[in-house]
């Protein structure tokens, strides 16, 4: 089970860092370009920047589907997590709580929403997830684990609180 998750681990990361240096590759002629462009291009550059890190953000999180949830989890450890422990490891830059994590960032309306977003839950907040376009959220809660939830239905719908961008 260890050698499994292990596996998983340095699957993840090996994804990650694959898939960071192909945005980058793909990033920077768009970069080079915007220089010598209008601010039409430079703005279409810093959008294509952020998408990059959403999807590289994304991609890492999915990597821990399944991957037992438990209150108060350990900070940077992989065999379980809780909402935040969830979403402070993928990031790398966040607060512990989520709580905190609610004050990270800049406000963004719920019709706003983008890939990358943290979305909150809760009166007061004490859940978090990250959109991933679609209505969808990934985050990690009770039996499911790490999951993929439709938050436009439910309970997810019902208990949302606000979100956050924190992808620059």
């Amino acid at each position: 089970m260890k050698k499994n998750r292990l596996t998983k681990s340095l699957l993840g990361i090996t994804l990650s860092v694959s898939l960071f240096a192909s945005a980058n590759l793909m990033i920077a002629p768009q970069s080079a370009q915007a220089a010598s462009s209008d601010s039409t291009t430079a703005a279409t550059t810093a959008t294509a920047s952020k998408s990059g890190k959403a999807n590289l953000i994304i991609s890492a999180g999915k990597q821990y589907l399944g991957v037992q949830y438990q209150y108060g989890a350990q900070k940077g450890r992989t065999m379980t997590f809780d909402c935040s422990s969830f979403t402070q490891f993928v990031y790398g830059n966040l607060p512990r709580l989520s709580k905190e994590q609610s004050k990270v960032g800049t406000y963004v309306p719920r019709n706003q929403l983008q890939p990358g977003d943290l979305v909150f839950f809760y009166s007061p907040i004490h859940h978090v997830g990250i959109y991933i376009g679609n209505g969808q959220i990934l985050h990690t809660y009770g039996s499911p684990g790490v999951t993929i939830s439709d938050m436009n239905s439910g309970w997810w719908k019902d208990n949302y609180k606000t979100a956050r961008r924190v992808i620059n």
